[in-house]
C-alpha cells in the first residue's frame, strides 16, 4: 500500500466519533491528521486523545493540500452543509448514518460528491456482517418459501439512569433539532437497512408508534410496521430504553429462520447453520473505493432508502397513524 490517506474528523458529536478515528490510526491506509468542531471542547477533547492538532477553521482545513479525506460525526442537521462543502473542496467522505436528515438533502449530498469525484460512504455496518450474508442466501435458496414477515429488534439502554446518573447516552441525542429524532433515527437505522435488505425497500404503508421510558425529550422505544403489497408484513424495533440481544426473525409459507447475537446463532427451520466471517467494514469499504477509483453504489442507494424510510416513520408517528409509503425498489 502506498502513502496513507490523510483524513480529518470533523465533530465528535456523535458517540462513534471516537471508534472512527480509531479506525483511521490503525488502518494501514490512513493517518488521522487533524480535528474539527463547532463544539470547541468536544473537539479539543477528542483531538487530545488522539494526539493531534485541533483547529476551528473548517474553512482553512478544507483548503489544505495535504488532506485527502474526512469523517463525519457531527450532529445531524448540519450533514448537508459539512459534505456539500467537504465535496466541493474535493475531499472524500466517510459519515455516520443516517446521511441527512431529508431524502433532498441526502441527494444533494450524494450529487455534491459526483460531481467533484470525491468517494462518499455511509456507516451501513451490519450489511458486511456475516450473520447478513448467510440470511441473504438463506432467503434467495427458496427453502422458507413465500415471505410473509420479518422482525429485527436492536435496543441498548443508554437513556436509562444508572447509579445516579441520567444514563451512558449524551444528553444531546435528545436533542430534537440537532438530532433530529431519537432511538428510531439513530440505532434504528440497523434494523432499518436490514429489513429493507430482506424484505425490500418499497413497501405501500408506513405505521409508528415512539414512546420514552426515560423522559429525556425524544423517543427512546419504538416500533415501526411497515405493509407490502405481496402481503408480507416487516417491523422494526429499536430502543435506548432495555438491554437486549440484537435479533432476526424471517418467516416464510414453508419455515423460518431467527439469529441472535448471543451466541452468535443462526437457525433455519430448527436446524443450527455456521454464520461466516464479516466481510470488511464500511470504513475499510471506503478507502478501497478512494485507492480503486470505484463508487459505492450499492451503499449509497441503502442509505437513500434509509433515509426515505426514517422520514417516513417520523411523519407516521407525528400523526399517530398509518401513512402511503412512495419508497423506490432497490434490487
Amino acid at each position: 500500500m502506498g502513502t496513507p490517506l490523510k483524513v480529518a474528523v470533523l465533530g465528535f458529536w456523535h458517540v462513534h466519533a471516537r471508534d472512527y478515528a480509531r479506525q483511521a490510526q490503525e488502518h494501514p491506509g490512513t493517518e488521522l491528521v487533524a480535528v474539527w468542531d463547532d463544539e470547541v471542547e468536544l473537539g479539543r477533547a477528542g483531538a487530545e486523545q488522539f494526539g493531534v492538532p485541533f483547529t476551528e477553521d473548517l474553512d482553512g482545513l478544507l483548503q489544505r493540500d495535504d488532506l485527502d479525506g474526512v469523517i463525519v460525526t457531527t450532529a445531524t442537521d448540519v450533514h448537508r452543509d459539512i459534505m456539500v462543502k467537504a465535496a466541493n473542496a474535493g475531499k472524500h467522505i466517510f459519515t455516520e448514518k443516517v446521511l441527512a436528515p431529508t431524502v433532498a438533502e441526502a441527494t444533494e449530498i450524494i450529487e455534491a460528491a459526483d460531481a467533484n469525484g470525491v468517494k462518499l460512504v455511509v456507516s451501513l455496518p451490519r450489511l458486511a456482517h456475516g450473520y447478513t450474508q448467510a440470511i441473504r442466501e438463506v432467503i434467495a435458496s427458496g427453502v422458507l418459501g413465500q415471505l410473509t414477515y420479518g422482525r429485527v429488534r436492536l435496543s441498548h439502554d443508554g437513556a436509562i439512569p444508572r447509579n445516579g446518573n441520567e444514563g451512558w447516552l449524551p444528553q444531546r441525542f435528545f436533542d430534537p433539532k440537532a438530532a433530529i429524532g431519537g432511538a428510531l433515527t439513530d440505532l434504528g437505522c440497523h434494523p432499518i437497512y436490514l429489513l429493507q435488505l430482506f424484505l425490500g425497500a418499497d413497501p405501500e404503508t408506513v405505521s409508528a408508534i415512539y414512546r420514552s421510558v426515560a423522559g429525556r425529550g425524544l423517543e427512546d422505544n419504538a416500533v415501526v410496521t411497515v405493509g407490502y403489497a405481496d402481503q408480507k408484513l416487516g417491523v422494526i424495533e429499536a430502543g435506548f430504553a432495555s438491554p437486549n440481544p440484537f435479533t432476526i426473525e424471517i418467516f416464510g409459507t414453508d419455515g423460518s429462520l431467527s439469529y441472535t447475537d448471543e451466541g452468535n446463532v443462526l437457525r433455519v427451520k430448527g436446524n443450527q447453520l455456521p454464520v461466516p466471517e464479516h466481510s470488511p467494514d464500511p470504513f475499510a469499504q471506503w478507502v478501497s473505493h478512494i485507492t480503486d477509483g470505484t463508487r459505492a453504489d450499492d451503499n449509497l442507494a441503502r442509505a437513500v432508502e434509509l433515509t426515505r424510510l426514517v422520514v417516513a416513520a417520523n411523519e407516521a408517528a407525528t400523526k399517530g397513524d398509518s401513512i402511503a409509503y412512495d419508497g423506490k425498489v432497490i434490487s
